[in-house]
């Protein structure tokens, strides 16, 4: 369908670059017990664990003794040259990070909190020694601040990991934790999400994009880097096109797309169309950042509108949710094989059909039809397929996973759209909590016992209906802030700020707070829910399991 208002291409996507936050703290130093300035009125402590991780601390003067330990997200472990787009220029970091930015650190030393988090010793995908270095830093933290009578454990993404990982370990040694949009219960479903969309974007678009599999050592890494060029290219290609087929009706697929694409006949199929169903079958969102998949420019409920909204907005999210997630979807594979050597990411028995089957109605205009749809589908189960290689299978399934086991009061917060650490992380961890809570309750009932209260509070942050805007030539506007709910762990002060007072409450009265006092709070954080009985979909390796 033409969209006649359209008369611009579609202007470039802004992608993050998934790059942690620094911070500038005293120089670390190798040494038994921490460094500190004395300061008033806080006292900046730096040190390492006896693995090398460099740490911070930050004690106010009226520390109450309750800490938060925050652990930071996934950090690449390899330099990018600057040719690299996007992230280009990136130098391995290990600075110590002790919460999510400033403003929430100080928020926190404001209400008497003190706070401390570890650069690490690995950076990269480093769950197993992520849960040592905070255990050794929780120690050296209560030997210095001898009046310490609560440790909070917080953290982010791959953060959110491992504070989940480190709660199952040490379990009422804690006093409360919250895994902040936090990566799946294994690196293998993480990356099985990654390795769909890439190898999808290799099959249809360029197939000279390696996607996984990568050589040992230095060659290795040169193939990702070449890989982080071409899925960039062609991402930007797809841009282009799908910005000249919304305009023109025609289609316009890459220059790279393999000639079998053609000769199957899927060349008369909108580059669109194929976008997003890689998009749906790796589970990533279809809104994102700027395309709300309900809104286009020109009148409501005119031709423009509602084409756009239909057709092109979908595969748009799908763009930019991908393009956001490709490099680390490139980087944490290589990651990961270089530690289990060998290749990681098998789809040789994957069904694709089963896994978009529930959307394929939902977006059939977007697809082009049911036709489309099957034509693309059995491209897909004839091209060749990836297959791991099991000894690097077997030891990827012995790094650290969490199972879900909640021992303290529990906040997880995560928005709906989020396209590197999928909501449905958050619900998993929820229904595995669910058969733990119904059991405890048949025990308490037993015992005769009161029930017990839910040790969980599940918030998603939501997106608004309508957030996507066009300029008056009618192309999308891609340079204003990501809306709510959408983008990785995209959450305001507020949010933070009320999670960490959760965190306190609980801390305090060993339950999390409950009822109308919790919907008040989770309300005035905006955007956000605690319904207990809302559900974001899972993640497609939990729900094909």
């Amino acid at each position: 369908m033409k969209i006649s208002s359209m008369r611009k291409k579609i202007a470039t996507l802004g992608a993050t670059a998934l790059v942690a936050i620094t911070f500038t703290t005293a120089p670390t130093v190798v040494h038994a017990a921490p460094l500190c300035d004395g300061k008033v009125p806080v006292n900046s402590c730096s040190g390492a664990t006896s693995d090398g991780a460099p740490y911070s601390m930050m004690v106010p003067a009226n520390f109450n003794g309750t800490v938060y330990l925050y652990s930071h997200g996934y950090r690449y472990n390899v330099d990018l040259p600057s040719a690299i787009p996007l992230i280009g220029g990136y130098k391995v970091t290990n600075t110590p990070q002790p919460g999510p930015n400033a403003t929430v650190i100080g928020y926190l030393l404001s209400k008497g909190y003190a706070v401390m988090g570890s650069g690490f010793a690995r950076q990269g995908w480093n769950g197993d020694s992520g849960v040592a270095t905070d255990v050794e830093l929780i120690n050296t933290f209560k030997s210095q601040f001898t009046k310490t009578d609560h440790v909070i454990a917080w953290g982010e993404s791959l953060g959110g990991f491992i504070t989940q990982g480190l709660a199952e370990k040490l379990g009422t040694q804690l006093s409360a934790v919250a895994p902040l949009c936090m990566a799946s219960s294994t690196v293998e479903a993480e990356l099985t999400m990654a390795g769909d969309f890439l190898w999808g974007l290799k099959t249809f678009f360029d197939p000279s994009i390696k996607a996984g599999n990568y050589s040992a050592g230095a060659a290795g890494y040169a193939e990702a880097m070449t890989d982080l060029g071409k899925v960039f290219t062609v991402m930007g290609k797809l841009q282009a096109g799908i910005g000249k087929e919304l305009v023109t009706g025609k289609p316009s697929w890459p220059d790279t797309t393999p000639a079998s694409v053609a000769a199957s006949g899927l060349g008369a199929i909108p580059s669109r169309s194929a976008l997003l169903l890689i998009g749906l079958m790796a589970g990533l969102p279809t809104q994102s950042a700027h395309f709300d998949s309900t809104t286009g420019p020109g009148p409501a409920n005119s031709s423009s509108y509602t084409g756009f909204a239909l057709l092109g907005s979908p595969a748009l999210a799908i763009l930019e949710n991908g393009t956001n997630a490709a490099a680390l979807a490139i980087l944490a594979t290589l990651d990961v094989e270089q530690q289990s050597g060998g290749a990681i990411f098998d789809n040789s028995k994957t069904d694709y059909a089963a896994q978009v089957a529930s959307e394929a109605s939902t977006y059939s205009a977007a697809l082009s039809g049911s036709t489309a749809t099957a034509g693309m589908l059995a491209y897909l189960s004839a091209a060749p397929r990836a297959t791991a290689t099991p000894a690097a299978v077997i030891k990827m399934r012995s790094l650290l996973q969490w199972t879900g086991k909640i021992s303290v009061p529990e906040v997880t917060m995560v928005g709906v759209a989020d396209p590197i650490t999928p909501a449905g992380n958050s619900t998993y961890l929820a229904n595995k909590y669910a058969d733990q809570y119904a059991a405890q309750i048949k025990a308490n009932l037993k015992n005769h016992q009161p029930r017990g209260a839910s040790n969980l509070i599940s918030i998603y942050g939501l997106t608004p209906t309508h957030y996507s805007t066009f300029s008056a030539e009618g192309a999308p506007v891609v340079t204003t802030p990501a809306a709510n709910g959408t983008n990785h762990c995209n959450f305001t002060t507020k949010q933070y700020t009320t999670v960490a007072d959760l965190l306190a409450y609980a801390s305090i009265h060993g339950k999390n707070l409950s009822g109308g006092k919790l919907t008040t709070a989770v309300r005035k954080m905006g955007g956000s829910t605690a319904d207990p009985k809302f559900q974001a979909a899972l993640p497609k390796f939990y729900s094909q399991d």
